[in-house]
């Protein structure tokens, strides 16, 4: 399965969520590490929902860049 993950940059730390996922998040100091960390979350998410036997959620959400011409 893939799911939308969502990167966010502050000022000195990464943030990751997934909107397929509610709740599913991950912080880290690096773009890298936040993306290792999302992937162990979304493991962890899905087993945690298979375990209590709910059922797995379809991803979705898709994702697209649109550039715009800046005022």
């Amino acid at each position: 399965m893939q799911y939308v993950v969502i990167l966010e940059k502050g000022p000195s730390s990464w943030g990751a969520h997934v909107p397929d996922l509610p709740g599913c998040v991950a912080a880290a100091e690096t773009r890298e590490e936040v993306l290792a960390m999302i992937q162990e979350a979304i493991e962890f998410h899905l087993e945690g929902l298979a375990e209590d036997g709910q059922q797995i959620p379809e991803p979705h959400c898709q994702s697209e860049i649109v550039q715009v011409n800046a005022a």
